[in-house]
């Protein structure tokens, strides 16, 4: 009997990759089975949770008391996505919370008319401000909350002069007797790394500007602030710091001068308060009285209506919980004229980028969603950006002529900082209008080269080679700069700033020579801006849509604003969903996986080190890109 061929031999190489196929095959399969598996578990928790939440949000009771207690970074616009947001959220991690301005202002503005709201509480010790501007818009709502007749409380474990700011404008402000509020003023110092740079790595920084006050780069090449940088900085931060005592002293009813001296003296009265920085709060008269939250509950429990169901022991509303209220009561379809709002918040960068952040062509995508669309009469850009690229800032400027073209009226905001290219998308527009605590102006350019030919000698690495012209690899920051090279780089430099010099001269109606003056990179506040003709008017948020509403010939009551801005995808509006159903709250907060995506999702905040380095990297082929960039604020 013959025996049965033997099967031919495979090739062990052969046989390596077709085992490593089945296997990433059956990986495959096998994670596309968990995703549809997850994904549809997902689903049915989302389903049972919305079963029971019932019919929607509740009516609101009388004599509520609306708990002000916001957590997180003050901001224009959020700077994550939903789903980072709503992992956050779900997991505990405050350092990613952020409170919209906006929502803010809204929720003060509805409790004013809200019959059913008898009074607020302030707590505001999780609150991280934002700049100075945006802080007296709050303050400026709060006021006027307190002047309608509600009863306003606030009450700190510890307060910032930032939050005390805001909790001034109650009528009653309770301090713990182991917390601590201590006014101590305005200040602004940076890291210097010439030495570090220069002598001590071997790397040699060229920087190119235009106007002596263009401190922006100086880090890199001084070791301690320039004459000019400490002349301007000093300038616009003792308006700002005079103005701040004004308004605290107002709402407290203080002489703002005796006020300063008692701060210029704390060391003395800290001393004779015993070291205790609570009861030297109580002697400064910026506190009503020292008690715990135990006892300012059981106060408000007394003044309103007592809840011993609720932990805090009073019928009370939190703030995200009364903006749900808010939102529920809009209508369903609006068919008013609209008043668009485009937040231009953050640094401005190429291209298209994610919701919460200003690039050049996403930016500019929104105006022109705002221009194309018919409803929309007339546009507010709210500014709050310290600058960045240039040709970015100037994409977005196109947009402003171009809605301008289209016969709807522009009318820029600014917030805390809108600074250099802050200041470029800026200037094109009706009208300007910023609060007196805003940072502006900083009308510069730079550009700046490492070169890090001493910084490699010091290992031993040297670079070579040849070319066909005498500037090819001239830009290579691993070769000594040419100073012929350095000569095409200023050039560049100075056509930037008669760029942005010219563009402001006929924007604003003025002489190139009169823009020159108030230039020259130096920094401003707001009131010193307007009185140079930077800006038009000084006023909040309110004042801009309602200018902008009145030239587009809009009747008060008569139109709508609606803030245009990059919608959430999809799968982010599922996922942000399902993490505010309670039992999301609950899987996420105790899930180790979702602990793991976040940190993995939430973007890094981008440190202003981090700007320069991403734009010296990144220059789309350009040998030279001109930044205008204000390392200014507080």
């Amino acid at each position: 009997m013959i025996p049965p061929p033997l099967p031919p031999r495979r090739n062990p190489v052969a046989t390596f990759f077709v085992g490593l196929w089945d296997v990433m095959n059956f990986t495959r399969r096998l994670i596309l089975n968990l995703l549809f598996f997850g994904l549809l578990f997902l689903v049915l928790l989302v389903f049972v949770a919305a079963l029971g939440k019932g019919s929607g949000v509740k009516p609101l009771q009388e004599r509520t008391t609306l708990v002000i207690a916001p957590e997180g970074r003050l901001v224009e616009q959020f700077s994550t996505d939903p789903v980072s947001r709503a992992f956050a959220r779900a997991v505990g991690d405050s350092s990613a919370e952020e409170i919209q301005l906006r929502d803010l202002l809204r929720a003060i503005e509805a409790a004013k008319q809200d019959k059913h709201i008898e009074r607020v509480l302030l707590q505001l010790d999780k609150l991280q401000p934002s700049g100075m501007a945006s802080m007296r818009e709050v303050a400026k709502a709060l006021a006027e909350l307190r002047a309608s007749g509600k009863q306003l409380v606030a009450y700190g474990e510890g307060m910032s002069q930032g939050q005390y700011l805001l909790a001034a404008q109650a009528d009653e402000i309770y301090l713990d007797p182991m917390g601590s509020l201590l006014l101590e003023g305005l200040a602004r110092y940076r890291q210097y790394f010439r030495t570090g740079l220069q002598d001590k790595l071997g790397v040699d920084v060229h920087l190119f500007r235009v106007g002596e006050f263009k401190s922006a780069a100086e880090p890199y090449i001084l070791d301690a602030a320039s004459p000019e940088s400490k002349e301007a900085d000093l300038y616009w931060m003792n308006d700002v710091w005079q103005r701040y005592l004004a308004d605290v002293a107002s709402a407290r009813g203080l002489d703002p001068a005796q006020l300063g001296a008692q701060i210029n003296a704390l060391p003395e009265s800290i001393e004779a308060a015993g070291g205790d920085l609570a009861r030297h709060a109580l002697q400064m008269k910026l506190v009503d009285g020292l008690k715990t939250r135990e006892e300012v509950e059981q106060l408000l429990a007394e003044r309103g209506v007592a809840d011993e169901d609720d932990e805090r022991g009073f019928r009370n509303i939190s703030l995200q919980a009364y903006l749900a209220q808010v939102d529920s009561r809009r209508l369903p379809v609006d068919k008013r004229p609209q008043v668009a709002v485009v937040v231009a918040e953050g640094e401005i960068t190429g291209g298209d980028q994610p919701a919460g952040r200003i690039g050049g062509e996403s930016t500019a995508a929104l105006l022109r969603q705002a221009r194309e669309d018919e409803d929309v009469k007339a546009v507010v850009l709210r500014v709050d950006s310290p600058g960045g690229e240039v040709f970015a800032s100037e994409q977005i400027r196109r947009e402003v002529e171009l809605l301008k073209a289209e016969g709807k009226p522009v009318v820029v905001s600014m917030g805390d900082l809108a600074a250099s290219g802050g200041y470029w998308i800026s200037m094109d527009a009706d009208r300007i209008y910023a609060d007196p605590s805003t940072i502006t102006g900083s009308i510069g350019i730079f550009g700046l080269v490492p070169n890090f030919t001493r910084t490699l000698d010091k290992i031993g690495v040297h670079t070579d080679g040849v070319s066909t012209t005498r500037f090819a690899g001239a830009f290579d920051v691993t070769r000594p700069l040419d100073p012929e090279v350095g000569r095409v780089i200023q050039a560049v430099i100075n056509k930037g700033y008669a760029d942005f010099t010219g563009k402001v001269a006929a924007a604003r109606g003025k002489p190139v020579e009169e823009v020159d003056a108030v230039a020259r990179g130096r920094v401003w506040s707001g009131a010193q801006a307007k009185e140079r003709g930077l800006v038009d008017e000084l006023g909040g948020f309110g004042d801009a849509v309602a200018d902008a509403a009145s030239r587009a010939s809009l009747e008060d009551g008569k139109y709508r604003v609606r803030y245009i801005e990059k919608a959430a995808s999809p799968f982010a509006q599922f996922v942000s969903g399902f993490a505010g159903t309670r039992i999301g709250g609950v899987l996420l907060h105790d899930s180790g996986l979702a602990r793991a995506a976040l940190a993995r999702t939430m973007p890094e905040t981008e440190a202003q080190l981090r700007f320069v380095e991403n734009a010296l990297r990144d220059r789309n082929g350009a040998p030279v890109k001109s930044l205008a960039y204000c390392f200014c604020g507080l």
